[in-house]
């Protein structure tokens, strides 16, 4: 057993191996639409490895069992056949993980030639199962099933989340006030900072052109609201581009900084920079301003000192990185465009960014002030980062380099402790600067060395920030805003060819016409182009409910029952207990997966079934 033993730890580590490095950092293939069916088969075999594991850690499968045994390793090899003829045909694998499945189907084999005698011997017995105990190599196997069967979950909790609706549906865009006549090409659109702009400048009316590697993963995010560019060649120079903004570029937190990883780091930033500039020297007529991301990093490490857009940048890799990415920008003056650069602070939101990671631990009780808790963190909400994006778009005489901080940097110590006070937990951990620098390297300067910069030029440019202040930044993103009585005036959109939806929408309606509410109701299978100002045509409203307020947003989903039930007497406790933390993304998975595409089956099978009503008695008058 000892060998067998062996092989499969063996197994167990190259496959742990593959699913951290290229299944999440590399590939990322739980962010990936067209990854689902190749998560789902990864989630069924890891189910199934675990179950080996312990089935082999503490038991012996005697008679009849070892036959099952055995089955379940068959249905593991066909799992394992499926998956590499899925994977050839959704993505082309990097030569590593290629190499990897060769070695682990190697490996496989080898368990299988050691197990299978061990199996025949369990046969031959009196069908039973018997526990054993290996020691030591029982308790790891023991590990490895609990990390495969995380990673199972893991894998199928995002098959459920790419299954879903895409983004646009599940989250419409607002309706653009009016045609503002700006074309807005933007790099790095899907990111945190991106995707966010990307819906403010379609709401002010802007027309706007996405460049980006993954379009898939645009078109799940934005829909027909933009166009998506994979490549910038596609854009005829006669194209009129007004502005450019340009935020691409790799996670500078994460893995060590390797020369590799350096030159990853580089690469991202200054070739989409400088295929932009190219754009801006190619097109008839240049675009009016091209404003570009770089970071705080700028400055590198320098304590207390109070930092202005004339701080000297420092030698270290930080500041070298956003000295590049800013000279590389700077060459679309030489084509006439204004030139903007935006040195980013530390960007707080609720759906990306690092807000959510430090907050987690602290959510947790477990949150930490690093090192001394003495280095400055300068910070800016979003709110403010996007407004100041539309400002320099729209100020002709913004040009050059802007700290995009709010107005109060606050030392890490101080941020932790008001992150902590408005969570309402403890803060009682720290950790040591030494093991964090011995094992990160430089880039522990991102973590335990600031910058304590100031907004200058923004102040003299008249820019106001909605908010200046930590503690109201972080109350507005973290504290949950209890449900309160909204405009009642809505109108809620709705399948009329499915019985029950006709059957709860009609309960509701009578509710709201009884207390005279203006709340009116459509059956969007009669209106088909209602909502076609956000870009939904009618198959996207038959599958789902949609309200929209009375300031003209619009909501999809479970996210609309809420609404819904908000304005609906007799139903708001229901609208606070599902709009919960615990509740609501429940309540989502459940309707995204189970509800709305059994109702829309019911809906469709019911027109079906009139359509055909109506034929046989066409039928009939023509006899």
């Amino acid at each position: 057993m000892t060998l067998l033993f062996t092989l499969v730890v063996v197994q167990a580590l190259l496959g742990a191996f593959d699913n951290l490095w290229h299944h999440e950092i590399t590939e990322r293939l739980p962010a990936r639409r067209s990854a689902a069916p190749e998560l789902a088969l990864h989630s069924a075999r890891e189910f199934l490895y675990g179950l080996f594991f312990l089935a082999l850690a503490w038991y012996e499968w005697r008679g009849a069992w070892a036959i099952a045994l055995a089955a379940l390793m068959l249905v593991e090899i066909g799992i394992t056949l499926a998956d590499f003829v899925v994977e050839d045909g959704s993505r082309r694998l990097p030569r590593l993980e290629r190499i990897l499945h060769t070695v682990l189907a190697i490996n496989a084999g080898a368990i299988l030639a050691v197990l299978a005698p061990v199996l025949a011997g369990w046969a031959a017995l009196d069908a039973g199962i018997q526990r054993v105990d290996h020691g030591t190599l029982s308790q790891v196997l023991t590990v490895f099933a609990a990390g495969v069967f995380a990673w199972s979950l893991r894998n199928a909790i995002a098959v459920l989340q790419l299954r879903r609706p895409p983004r646009w549906i599940r989250e419409p865009f607002a309706a653009p006030v009016a045609p503002s006549g700006r074309t807005v090409l933007i790099s790095g659109a899907t990111g945190f900072i991106g995707r966010h702009l990307v819906r403010r400048l379609h709401a002010r009316g802007d027309t706007v052109l996405v460049l980006s590697r993954d379009p898939d993963h645009a078109l799940e995010q934005f829909g027909p609201q933009v166009r998506i560019l994979q490549d910038l060649r596609a854009l005829d120079s006669a194209v009129r581009v007004d502005a450019i903004v340009n935020l691409a570029g790799e996670r500078i937190l994460g893995l060590p900084w390797t020369a590799a990883r350096r030159r990853r780091l580089l690469g991202s930033r200054l070739d989409v920079t400088t295929a932009l500039v190219a754009l801006c020297e190619r097109l008839d007529k240049p675009p009016r301003v091209f404003i570009s991301a770089s970071a705080i990093g700028y400055y590198g490490v320098r304590g207390s000192e109070s930092l202005d857009e004339n701080a000297a940048p420092q030698p270290v890799f930080q500041s070298q990185l956003c000295q590049q990415w800013e000279s590389a920008a700077s060459g679309a003056s030489a084509c006439g465009v204004r030139v903007v650069v935006l040195r980013l602070g530390l960007v707080l939101g609720r759906d990306g960014g690092a807000l959510p990671a430090l907050a987690q631990p602290v959510r947790l009780g477990l949150g930490a002030i690093l090192g001394s808790g003495r280095q400055w963190m300068s910070w800016i909400h979003l709110e403010d980062a996007l407004r100041l994006v539309l400002f320099v778009i729209d100020r002709s005489a913004v040009r050059g380099a802007l700290n995009a901080v709010a107005p109060t940097a606050v030392t890490h110590a101080a941020f932790q402790r008001q992150l902590a006070r408005t969570l309402r937990r403890p803060l009682w951990l720290r950790a040591p600067a030494a093991p964090l620098r011995a094992v990160l390297g430089e880039m522990a300067q991102l973590l335990l060395d600031g910058q304590r910069v100031v907004p200058a030029r923004l102040a003299a440019h008249g820019f106001v920030f909605r908010q200046p202040t930590l503690e109201g930044a972080l109350r507005d993103l973290l504290v949950r805003k209890p449900l309160r009585d909204a405009s009642p005036a809505a109108a809620v959109y709705f399948n009329g060819d499915c019985p029950v939806c006709n059957a709860e929408i009609g309960h509701y309606a009578r509710r709201c016409a009884a207390a005279a509410l203006p709340v009116t109701f459509v059956d969007s299978m009669q209106e088909p182009q209602a909502l076609l100002a956000h870009g939904l045509r009618g198959e996207h409203l038959e599958g789902r409910l949609f309200i929209r307020l009375a300031d003209g947003r619009l909501h999809s989903g479970i996210p609309a029952m809420i609404e819904l039930w908000n304005r609906t007497p007799g139903y708001r406790p229901l609208a606070r207990v599902v709009s919960l933390p615990g509740v609501r993304p429940v309540a989502e998975i459940l309707y995204d997966h189970l509800v709305a595409p059994a109702l829309l089956r019911l809906g469709r099978w019911r027109r079906s079934r009139r359509a055909a009503h109506d034929a046989a008695v066409a039928g009939s008058r023509d006899i």
